[in-house]
């Protein structure tokens, strides 16, 4: 371990125990007995309150007064709170200010060289935010509230293609983050069934004065998984689907809204997926066919041979072009 990383390891075995001998720690934390003392040394010289007994019950305790103080962080804990908020900044998490302010209570603790090593540990790493609406986070902070209330909203909601929004009523469930945009899933009273609303579509939001209650043990992951199974265009067969390829392009295809719910195995040069057969003939070779020759069907046969079919359709096509 790291200096600092040290330091907070025995500051934490003090705070969680009565007492301690540098052996003790020195043993737990394979470092020698002198470099115990020199990190108790530094402990205290920071204004912790260790206290050494000596005698045959000796040992090292910290005061009850310092152990009711904030908790302490490894570098490498800090480096994943950092890291963790810039993926948040990137989606339009709504609570970034909140986090940024806890971020600089953090770091307003640390020393010099604990900021110098956190800045150090985190420069490599950035995450490139999507450009979203500016309204979008007081909207999410709106609807998780009344998610969390358990209020029903009265909504404008524009539908894709639309020139205008309608009102629904609805009672909010959830907030997800899909393919990059925040989704709503909520009871609609009008078709009286649990629909998806996508937040940017959302004009405005009007707390009533109705409350519900959300179905219990809800998940929005579960949702999403039988809304894919609802769009199975009919029983049939399950099929055993093998694609290899590059890794961005198996990415690509495993994290689909649609097909991640099939996938059984994935390896970084192969993924394999169990879909039913009206599905596969209707939707798969379509969408594989975009992925050009970056990925390779392996089974089943009639797979290859609707793609391979489909590619001499556009060959044929282009090849009138030449004559």
């Amino acid at each position: 371990m790291a200096k600092w990383d040290n330091m907070l390891a025995i500051l934490w075995m003090l705070k969680s125990r009565k007492k301690l001998t540098a052996a003790q720690i020195a043993d737990q934390l394979e470092i020698s007995v002198r470099t115990v003392y020199r990190y108790i040394d530094a402990l205290s010289a920071s204004g912790v309150p260790i206290v050494a007994d000596s005698g045959h019950d000796g040992g090292f305790y910290i005061l009850e007064t310092f152990k009711e103080t904030p908790l302490f962080f490894r570098s490498v804990e800090l480096k994943a709170i950092v890291d963790a908020s810039k993926f948040a900044k990137g989606v339009g998490y709504p609570y970034t200010d909140e986090l940024e302010q806890a971020l600089a209570k953090i770091e307003h603790s640390l020393n010099e060289e604990q900021m110098l090593d956190l800045q150090r540990l985190t420069s490599g790493f950035s995450v490139i935010s999507s450009a979203s609406h500016p309204g979008i986070v007081p909207m999410l902070r709106q609807l998780e509230q009344a998610i969390l209330d358990g209020q029903t909203l009265l909504i404008a909601y524009r539908k894709e293609n639309s020139d205008s929004a309608k009102e629904r009523s609805i009672d909010p469930y959830g907030l997800t983050l899909r393919r990059n945009e925040w989704y709503l899933i909520a009871f609609c009273h009008q078709s009286s069934e649990i629909r998806t609303f996508r937040v940017d579509r959302v004009e405005s939001v009007f707390r009533t004065e109705a409350f519900f209650t959300t179905p219990e043990n809800f998940s929005t992951e579960d949702y999403f998984r039988e809304q894919s199974h609802k769009e199975r265009e009919a029983e049939g067969p399950m099929v055993l689907i093998r694609i290899e390829g590059d890794t961005r392009s198996l990415d690509a295809i495993c994290s689909h809204w649609h097909m991640h719910h099939y996938l059984t195995e994935r390896t970084d040069a192969e993924a394999r997926f169990l879909i039913d057969t009206p599905t596969i003939d209707k939707y798969l070779p379509r969408y594989l066919l975009t992925f050009g020759t970056s990925i390779r069907v392996l089974e089943p046969i009639a797979l290859k041979n609707q793609i391979k079919a489909m590619a001499c359709q556009i060959a044929e096509l282009y090849a009138d072009d030449e004559n």
